[in-house]
């Protein structure tokens, strides 16, 4: 493991490591039963019971904007039950088999419900605009759907940390002493400003540690989880704000908000065309019918499905930007290092993933790239 990633017996917990790698692959599996599941549920329903479900419908009601709902929440609700067993076994099975999770089943079942309400009701939303759209604008519809897109996910990261995050934790502003006095000194080498930094019950759910910068303009803000806030130095924690910052200094929150963006509207462009194609081959309607709400669903998944390894590699090269950001404005690339190896020990993470691995579903490098980069920067400052 040294040869690799410079990593050394004493510093990771090897036993936990094998764990982390079983995890690893759980998790996996799963993701790929999740996505065979999808696949399977939206083509079997798309040439079997999707025109009786329309009919349905529109037998209820002669709306189109209701006559949509109905279709969608059929569809969602008979997915949601056939993913239930999968979403338990590895929402709270597995993590509680490895020592992860401090959740009960009451609170478990009380946050999948409302993720499940907050995902019915925007999704909701999209899919009826995304309807009259396609009815009042065959032709554009994709364009204009991707603009309104942009604006709904800049609300959205704008109001998450007033309206949703506090749906599902607890946020505390971060009290006055070192660590504060750290982040100011911070913002101020740094020339810029965040609406505050917060500790997040973390504890409530998970035993695994994490920070974030959330929000937009006027509710930016760096949260940090009271599992990492209660057991790290202050110089730790120095570095973690600090990577935090790097984003926003480096703009990631807009760009992400940008590219996201971009992508969705590619992704609209290409279900237009298989639309298009697709719609009178099967029989339907026209595009806007919405018997073929599965095969836009279909057609979307697959886009995502090819594109979302490009995402991650995006996403990565920001995080070591970050990362970078972090050892140049702190100059404490042995609390870097520490941060790395007690994520790791703390979150069962998996320290030095197979490459395929990494490429395809990791949005933050390997963790064994990260304490590299931190013991590359120490061995520059020594050079110095």
């Amino acid at each position: 493991m040294e040869e690799k990633g410079f990593l050394t017996e004493e510093e990771i917990d090897l036993t936990g490591q094998k764990k982390a790698k079983e995890y690893a692959r759980l998790r996996h599996r799963l993701l790929l039963a999740d996505l065979a599941l999808g696949g399977i549920y939206l083509l079997a329903f798309l040439l079997g019971p999707s025109q009786a479900l329309k009919a349905w419908s529109i037998h209820l009601t002669t709306n189109p904007f209701l006559a949509v709902a109905l279709y969608l929440w059929a569809l969602a609700l008979i997915y949601g039950v056939l993913l239930l067993p999968l979403d338990y076994y590895g929402g709270f099975v597995l993590p509680h088999r490895y020592g992860l999770s401090t959740q009960t089943h009451k609170g478990w079942g009380l946050d999948l419900a409302k993720s499940l309400f907050l995902g019915l009701l925007l999704g909701t939303l999209i899919v009826e605009v995304i309807y009259y759209l396609l009815r009042a604008f065959p032709s554009l519809w994709w364009l204009i759907a991707g603009l309104v897109i942009l604006l709904l996910t800049t609300l959205l990261t704008n109001l998450a940390p007033l309206l949703i995050l506090p749906l599902f934790f607890r946020l505390t502003p971060l009290p006055e002493g070192e660590i504060a006095k750290r982040l100011t000194d911070l913002a101020e080498r740094a020339g810029t400003k965040v609406r505050g930094v917060f500790t997040i019950d973390l504890s409530s759910k998970t035993r695994a540690a994490n920070a974030a910068l959330i929000g937009l303009g006027n509710t930016r803000r760096i949260i940090l989880g009271d599992t990492l806030y209660e057991g790290y130095t202050p110089e730790e924690i120095e570095t973690i704000l600090a990577h935090e910052l790097g984003h926003h200094v480096h703009g990631d929150m807009a760009r992400g908000i940008i590219i996201q963006s971009a992508l969705i509207l590619l992704g609209f462009y290409f279900t237009h065309l298989a639309l298009n194609w697709w719609s009178p081959l099967l029989g339907f309607e026209a595009p806007y019918d919405i018997a073929a709400l599965p095969l836009f669903a279909l057609s979307m998944g697959a886009f995502f499905l090819i594109t979302t390894p490009l995402a991650n590699l995006y996403s990565r090269s920001r995080e070591q930007e970050a990362d970078q950001y972090a050892l140049e404005i702190t100059h404490k690339p042995e609390a870097f290092i520490s941060v790395m190896i007690k994520l790791a020990n703390q979150n069962l993470a998996n320290v030095e993933p197979e490459p395929w691995v990494e490429f395809l579903l990791y949005s933050h490098p390997a963790i064994n790239k990260r304490i590299r980069q931190g013991k590359e920067f120490k061995r520059a400052m020594a050079g110095q």
